[in-house]
């Protein structure tokens, strides 16, 4: 493993756009092993400086809405949160109407409602109402897991919230002015970042390698994320730094993940695990932010 010989500076300077009605962009739905509590310490290990931004493994994209780079390239495999984004970027005054009605008639009938429809004909929704769709159940979900089964149903059980955030539209209008900047893809993340180039700046969230045998959770989309991916992005990783890219990766803590990126800084960071069904297991866990290139 690579020892950190530098100390670690300080978050590096990113033009960023104006915030719409004077509220920073933050993440728009809850998303298992989102990086919100993270942030600090993943933008003290960034590059000082870099061309086009890439994020590869979008998820709640925190990183990126905390950056709000100028030049990005934001991508996810799951096609309805690439579709949300979209819609954020282009109609965010017909989300905001549209999840207006849904917190209006919020009720658990509703909700098993609007999952069966989701499941049945989502597909062909208008753009708009399929992203209202989605952060609805998201917002309304146990505990904000976003899950689907082999058939890619998404299969999650309404949550007891009192008040869930169903409609801000501050936070949706902040995130339009981020997301219309950047250039959304529905890729995998090899398809994703084909195109980078030196001096570009990426980083990788992918679905943790598991802990424990019970740990693993990858139902993101209807596929799975297991150690043959894992090494194929570590492949892909070196390939980038090998062009000259910066590279910043973050995953579990395990020996597995430690083998496959040695030779890069490795350094283990303590985050707050937010979902368990234990409330007793949602301690800090050990995570690694890895980086090469730079």
């Amino acid at each position: 493993m690579a020892s950190r010989s530098r100390a670690l500076r300080a978050a590096p300077s990113v033009s960023h756009p104006a915030p719409s009605h004077g509220v920073v962009a933050t993440p728009v739905v809850k998303w298992v092993g989102g990086k919100t509590r993270l942030l600090s310490e993943l933008q003290a290990r960034m590059p000082a400086r870099f061309n086009r931004y890439y994020e590869a493994f979008a998820g709640g994209a925190a990183l990126f809405f905390r950056l709000a780079p100028r030049r990005a390239v934001l991508a996810d495999f799951n096609s309805d949160l690439i579709g949300l984004y979209t819609a954020i970027a282009h109609d965010v005054a017909s989300v905001v109407r549209r999840l207006e009605h849904h917190r209006d008639v919020h009720s658990e009938s509703h909700y098993y409602a609007m999952r069966a429809k989701w499941n049945e004909s989502h597909a062909s929704w208008p753009l708009a109402d399929r992203a209202a769709a989605f952060i609805y159940l998201n917002k309304t979900c146990f505990n904000g897991l976003w899950r689907v089964n082999r058939s890619g149903d998404f299969n999650v059980p309404i949550g007891r919230y009192t008040d869930p955030p169903i409609c801000v539209p501050e936070t949706l209008h902040a995130a339009q002015s981020v997301l219309a900047a950047a250039e959304l893809r529905c890729a995998d993340y090899r398809t994703a970042t084909r195109d980078a180039h030196k001096g570009d700046f990426l980083y990788f969230d992918p679905p943790y390698d598991p802990v424990t045998p019970t740990a693993s959770f990858t139902s993101y989309t209807a596929g799975a994320f297991g150690p043959d991916n894992q090494r194929e992005l570590a492949e892909h990783a070196r390939a980038l730094v090998a062009k000259g890219c910066q590279v910043m990766l973050s995953n579990s803590d395990t020996p597995f993940i430690r083998s496959l990126y040695r030779g890069f800084t490795i350094d283990r960071v303590k985050c707050a695990r937010a979902i368990n069904s234990n409330a007793a297991k949602r301690g800090d866990v050990d995570e690694v932010i890895v980086t090469g290139g730079y």
